[in-house]
């Protein structure tokens, strides 16, 4: 079969393999869908710990093609999509519910190869059926949504509250309709974009700032700004310095800050503790997908979340090598690797 395979830190190729061997609780998923995300990228630049040479690709969904001797719940032609994050089961932090934390975790398309590739071997327990009418590339958004439902989660948005989001990929447009069903009266996104600003409006931001043309701080927080002395949530969803760094003053004293964004490791940002210590901040990570994936997936069935218009491209497994080894291009939401495109 055809798979990207990321050899090297910064070497990417589409290679000839073997078709996977699946074990006796595995399935074999004929990929239908594989999005490309931002961590794709890191992994490429080294920017995020992973162990090469592996396909990468933990957005997935697709077709059971076999099972496995000990598989009952999944049959052959079940669509599926699959929690790429295998936690152990045994250690303290899976003990306390704590699986994202997992001091043995393993993830599909950052250990184990994943789904940019003709098809994938899928442990049964990360694997979650789709309705058969849903389309093939809907179920490649249930991770990204699974992790936006994450931060949600530990924001505790209630009716009323104001929210602003930086960053307009795919993930802060996910955690802005997220928090428009979380009741939230203001929703502000900032992005650079002009067409992710539109399209963040379409789909629930009550208001939009354009970093390169304001001050984020005083369009947003300042005396005349859309949320004067700050919003009661910010997500930081773009993963580069700057937004973590104006997250710390967006938010209201007494306010949560909540990092999505995954930014390269080893990278710094500065802040003040005084300034978290005196107006009593929450400062929250927010990690991968703990018992979120199945609310995602029954979300994305059920037509709550818009998918459609975050999909700017499909392309075959041939170009996901150049999409991966290079930046998103400009207003570019979320890139899919469809296998059966040529």
């Amino acid at each position: 079969m055809k798979a990207v395979r990321l050899e090297a830190v910064g070497s990417i190729a589409l290679r000839e393999v073997d078709k996977p061997d699946i074990g006796p609780d595995e399935l074999l998923v004929r990929v239908e869908a594989c999005g490309v995300c931002g961590t794709d990228r890191h992994l490429f630049h080294g920017e995020f710990p992973c162990t090469p040479p592996v396909t990468p690709g933990h957005e997935f969904s697709g077709i059971v093609e076999a099972i496995g001797t000990s598989v009952s719940a999944f049959a052959v032609g079940d669509r599926v999509t699959g929690d790429p994050n295998i936690a152990c089961g045994r250690c303290a932090h899976c003990h306390a519910g704590r699986v994202n934390l997992c001091s043995n975790l393993r993830a599909i398309g950052i250990h184990r190869d994943g789904g940019f590739a003709e098809y994938l071997a899928l442990p049964q327990k990360q694997a979650f059926v789709l309705p058969a009418g849903l389309k093939p590339t809907h179920g490649a958004f249930c991770e990204p949504l699974g992790c936006c439902l994450h931060g949600v989660d530990l924001a505790e948005i209630g009716p009323g509250s104001s929210v602003a989001v930086l960053g307009g990929g795919v993930i802060g447009l996910l955690t802005v309709q997220l928090a428009r069903l979380a009741g939230a009266r203001t929703i502000i996104l900032s992005t650079r974009q002009a067409s992710r600003r539109a399209l963040a409006r379409d789909l629930g931001a009550t208001a939009t700032v354009d970093p390169t043309a304001a001050d984020v701080i005083d369009a947003i927080a300042g005396p005349a700004g859309l949320a004067p002395s700050g919003v009661d949530v910010v997500f930081e969803c773009a993963g580069v310095r700057e937004t973590v760094e104006q997250s710390m003053r967006l938010a209201r004293a007494g306010g949560t800050i909540v990092i999505v964004g995954v930014t390269p490791q080893g990278m710094k940002a500065e802040f003040e503790p005084f300034d978290l210590l005196f107006r009593e901040l929450r400062v929250l990570g927010s990690f991968l997908n703990p018992y979120t994936h199945r609310r995602a997936a029954e979300l994305i069935a059920s037509g709550a979340i818009e998918i459609d218009r975050l999909i700017s491209r499909q392309v075959p497994l041939e170009d996901a090598p150049t999409v991966i080894a290079n930046p998103p291009a400009p207003g570019e939401v979320k890139v899919l690797v469809v296998p059966s495109l040529k």
